[in-house]
Parts: C-alpha cells; structure tokens; sequence
C-alpha cells in the first residue's frame, strides 16, 4: 500500500507543479486588477468589438475545421475498422507519424507550401496553371487545423468503431436492414461516444489556438488565442489575458461535460 502512494508521488508534483498552480494563477490575475483588488472587468473586455471579432472569427474557423475534420475521419476510421488487425494497426501508425514531428515544424512546412513563392505555386507553374492565393487568409488556417489536427478526431472514432461487435451487424442485415439502416440504427449510435471525444478533441484546440494564425495567417489574422498571446507578451497585461483566458475555460468546460454525458464509459478516449 505505501509503495502504492510513493508511486502516486511524481504525478502529484507533476500535477500541483504544471496544472493546478498555473490555473490558479490564471484564476487569480483573471479576477483581480494591476491593485490586486477584485474586478471582473478582466472578463468584461471579451465584449470590447475587436475581442468579440476575435472570438466570433475563432469560433466560425473552429467549427469548420471540426466538421471538416469530422467528414474526413469517419470514413477513414470506417475503412480502418474493416482492415485486418495487422493492416489497421499499420495504417494507423503511418497516420499518425507526423504527429511525432514538433508541431511548429508540421505549420512552418505548411507555410512553405502555400506561400506565393512555395512548393504549391511552383508546381502549377510548372504546368502553366493559375497560382494560387491560400496563405494569409482564413483558407489557410483551416488547413493547418485540419492537418494538425485531424489524427485527434480519427483516433477516437476508429478506438470505437474497432469494438463494435460485428454479430450485432451481421444480426440487423439478416432481420432485413439495408446498408443505409445498418449504418443510422446500428453503427453511427454506437460510435456516437468517439465523435464527441473526437469533435471535443478537435474544437478546443482549434478554438484556443495561436501559432496556426500567426504562421499561415501571416499576423492579419487575429484569433481570439493571438489576442491572449498579445496580451501576456506584448502589452505584459496579466490580467486581461487571464480574463480572456477564464472566458476560453467556458467552452472547455462545456466541451467537458459533453464528454461526460455521451461517453460515460470512456470509450471514444484513444490516448
């Protein structure tokens, strides 16, 4: 039992050290002013117009990316489920390789191929083909989430489509169920925890994040996570970025309990 609760000693430091005492801090700056006295006025500034822009520009680019995300993956994680074992699990890892390579390197690659001057627009030159305007614009930073993102929104569904016991198939299609009514009735319910794993896996990251934007988006862009970033290293502002940062925790929050209701058992959890 003691050797138990030393073995439970370095994932507490771990977790005190990098996840309670930073959110503490940011629960801290989020809710008093430069005086140390309490404000809400930090969470406020989230309805300023260019915060609101901000904010509604991250949403709209997150929603899309995760529905994106959710049309590419669940096919693929469909024909994964069909693969044998040792031809899945070899598909799989071919997909998420590049997910072993610094995610900055993954964007930066990215912004290379887009650019004006990059690999993309050599190629239809070379063919005498329009060039094409993607970098800088909202288009890229969709394709960035999508990319970088994409392996977190299969992973989850094909965790749960892989257990969905084939009988149960086999069963509907043999009391008369077409393929169409196998897939609404049978498949897509039971999958249902891993696309919500997925779409939360998806969402909160694209929602939150700042080095896509500034990478493809070349800095014309702003998201709500590049205005956070200003606000802690350009204006030094703690507490606004805290604040904003509280507001962000909402839809994580939210993106939580989601998870909760619909995967109860952890079944679409692929880490």
């Amino acid at each position: 039992m003691k050797s138990r609760k030393l073995l439970t000693g370095p994932y507490l430091f771990w977790s005190v050290s990098f996840v309670i005492i930073p959110l503490f801090m940011i629960v801290y700056y989020g809710l008093t002013d430069k005086e140390g006295g309490f404000t809400l006025l930090n969470l406020a500034r989230i309805t300023t117009p260019e915060n609101l822009k901000a904010l509604g520009l991250s949403l709209l680019l997150s929603l899309g990316s995760t529905l994106i995300c959710l049309l590419l993956a669940y096919p693929l994680a469909m024909i994964l489920a069909e693969k044998k074992v040792r031809q899945s699990s070899f598909i799989v890892l071919i997909f998420i390789l590049p997910m072993w390579m610094n995610f900055l390197l993954r964007t930066l690659a990215w912004q290379n191929l887009l650019e004006k001057n990059g690999v993309l627009n050599n190629i239809l030159h070379f063919f005498h083909l329009p060039s094409l305007t993607i970098i800088n614009t909202p288009y890229a930073i969709i394709l960035g989430m999508v990319y970088n993102f994409l392996p977190f929104m299969v992973l989850p569904i094909y965790n749960v489509l892989v257990k969905i016991d084939r009988d149960v198939i086999f069963a509907a299609r043999d009391l008369g169920a077409n393929t169409i009514q196998t897939f609404t009735k049978i498949i897509f319910p039971l999958s249902l925890p891993g696309i919500i794993s997925g779409i939360t896996m998806v969402f909160v990251p694209s929602l939150t994040t700042f080095v896509i934007s500034d990478l493809l988006g070349g800095s014309k862009i702003l998201l709500i996570g590049n205005v956070i970033e200003q606000e802690f290293k350009q204006g030094s502002n703690w507490n606004t970025g805290s604040g904003l940062s509280l507001v962000l925790m909402i839809f994580i929050i939210a993106s939580m309990a989601l998870i909760a209701k619909y995967d109860k058992d952890g079944e679409g959890n692929a880490f």
